[in-house]
């Protein structure tokens, strides 16, 4: 979404702000969930390949019966393996996903922080919702603030009201003038003060 598409509402600026705000926070969630599919489908691209090679090494030594048998043991065994080292991949790629997003742009350097949340602690449920990381971000931000950047509040500047009168301000400097300028400047804006 452009800005401009908003300004030509005639929408604020600050409103506009808050707009772009949200609007980045939910592409960089949706880019990191897309991230995270994209590293899954390469691992499984790659061990659908690896079980492609197996098979057909298979077919190329189907000549003994026992020795198939062992050779089907160790490709069993090397399969179970390689998919528990899948499934532990795919919980730390969902965990490390969750924790950059909670952590979003809060961090100071985003690595540093994700590398001091405790992933044992944290629980991955079967919809793929992780709980823990909250609870251990608070305490890094109590503990570690500066991990974490300051919100900047804006001083809120509170002007004077306008002097009341009819007059217009001057061309040039109270001390630019001449007696002349000066007393019909004076005239028109009897409030005005020289400096």
């Amino acid at each position: 979404m452009k800005r401009k598409f908003l300004e030509d509402f005639g929408i604020e600026k600050e409103a506009i702000d808050k707009i772009m705000a949200e609007n980045e926070s939910d592409i960089n969630t949706i880019k990191a969930e897309q991230e995270s599919l994209k590293k899954q489908l390469e691992a499984v691209h790659q061990q659908l390949a690896e079980r492609d090679s197996q098979l057909e090494e298979l077919k190329k030594n189907s000549g003994d019966n026992t020795e198939l048998k062992a050779q089907l043991e160790t490709l069993q065994a090397e399969n179970k393996a390689a998919k528990q080292k899948y499934e532990q991949d795919m919980k730390n790629l969902k965990l490390d996903t969750a924790i950059q997003l909670a952590i979003g742009e809060t961090a100071q350097d985003m690595d540093l922080v994700a590398g001091l949340v405790d992933k044992s602690k944290l629980i991955l449920s079967e919809d793929g919702k992780v709980t823990g990381i909250e609870e251990q971000l608070k305490t890094l931000k109590e503990t570690k603030s500066f991990l974490f950047k300051q919100e900047i509040k804006q001083p809120q500047i509170k002007g004077s009201t306008p002097l009341s009168g009819t007059g217009t301000p001057a061309a040039k400097k109270p001390s630019e003038m001449t007696y002349s300028e000066l007393c019909a400047y004076l005239e028109a804006n009897p409030e005005a003060s020289i400096e």
